[in-house]
């Protein structure tokens, strides 16, 4: 065992137990020997960005060890981490890429993406509440990553979030990051960028996220069950405005009845195999002056496009009902150089109900541009 090599202690990880009862019963069905889907959701880490392969990722290695614990039940794995993505994209697309799936389980990592702030906090509990809610019940554990350069991450959103719905809540802060601080090895030792765990670092992070399941276990097979907390999350008054639990993304193949105007823009009609493909579906344009509009109901509006590391490339501006004096640019320029990025800004956030008329028009171009202006998506919230 890795964390018993660096003397680390998992039990420190966890900032909250919460109710175990649908965790219980996830490993209750493997127990019978029907079959159990085990789902992933975050970003790049979740991937298994900078494992060497996807089976040293530890979501991966947390999926074989509920097919090693329950080997007479047929275990499916579901792994929708998308680097570069936040719960605000997490809920807009938990529909499609996890709950569409039918998990009993899931694990949800996001805290090294989303920032420490109330806006964070508000997507992310939309997400878990849009998670916990779904006809299936799913089992969720909330699961925080940490940069091992100064420790820094988005638990205490989470965890408040956690704590409020009853959640178990596992953290690397007090675990491997702790052991870069008091010197027990360097943050080399697991992590090439003070951020992706290595080979090493996964197998950490899934050994702390196992410690915590087989004390779940352990408590079932003893017979100190959970009870079941009854948690209606519909009937729950949320902790924050919760505008993003009900959120719709739009792109060239949903948007008939949103789109209003389009002057310069193209669809981009290559097929999405992946979901990791994440420039497809949307709309191009190279031409100053060309725009497109949509007209999206809800009170928070979100954007998507590409910024990217082929510079120099355009730039646009989203504007709300016509007020110039809140546009938001959309710099399609990326300054780092890990690759491309599918970036989202907010362009309004918690307005009046109703319909709301977004217009995207690109302001700046240039002779040299590398590669066109790519708009992924438009995303209304707060339905």
């Amino acid at each position: 065992m890795r964390t018993q090599k660096y003397g680390i202690d998992c039990r420190k990880g966890v900032l909250n137990k919460g109710n175990l009862y649908r965790i219980e019963r996830a490993m209750k069905k493997a127990m019978r020997g029907e079959a159990v889907t085990v789902g992933f959701l975050g970003g790049s880490i979740t991937q298994g960005c900078l494992s060497s392969t996807p089976e040293t990722c530890y979501a991966y290695l947390v999926y074989r060890w509920w097919c090693d614990k329950f080997p007479a039940s047929a275990i499916t794995y579901v792994n929708a981490g998308i680097g570069g993505t936040t719960s605000q994209f997490g809920v807009a697309r938990a529909d499609s890429d996890l709950l569409s799936k039918e998990i009993d389980f899931t694990i949800v990592e996001f805290s090294v993406n989303d920032k420490d702030n109330e806006h964070f906090l508000e997507t992310y509990e939309g997400l878990i509440r849009k998670i916990y809610s779904y006809r299936t019940e799913p089992a969720v554990l909330i699961v925080n990553s940490v940069y091992y350069s100064d420790g820094a991450n988005a638990q205490a959103q989470h965890v408040r979030i956690g704590k409020a719905y009853d959640l178990p809540c596992v953290s690397m802060k007090p675990t491997l990051y702790e052991k870069v601080q008091d010197g027990t090895y360097t943050s080399r030792d697991v992590t090439e960028d003070d951020l992706h765990p290595n080979d090493e670092g996964h197998g950490l992070m899934a050994e702390v996220i196992i410690s915590f399941l087989e004390m779940v276990y352990e408590e079932l097979q003893s017979g100190d069950e959970a009870a079941d907390n009854h948690l209606d999350v519909q009937k729950m008054t949320p902790v924050t405005l919760n505008a993003y639990e009900n959120s719709v993304r739009y792109q060239n193949d949903n948007s008939e009845t949103v789109l209003t105007e389009n002057e310069g823009f193209t669809a981009d009609g290559q097929p999405q195999h992946d979901i990791r493909e994440i420039f497809r579906r949307g709309w191009t344009a190279d031409k100053k002056g060309a725009h497109i509009g949509f007209d999206i109901e809800g009170s928070c509006i979100g954007v998507q496009y590409r910024k990217s590391v082929a510079k120099p490339t355009c730039v646009a501006r989203a504007v709300v009902d016509g007020d110039m004096d809140k546009a938001v640019v959309l710099d399609g320029n990326f300054e780092e150089t890990w690759g491309d990025s599918l970036h989202l800004d907010t362009i309004a956030e918690h307005l009046p109900y109703g319909k709301h008329h977004v217009d995207i028009e690109l302001i700046e171009t240039h002779e040299d541009d590398k590669v066109p202006f790519y708009l992924v998506s438009v995303i209304g919230s707060g339905l």
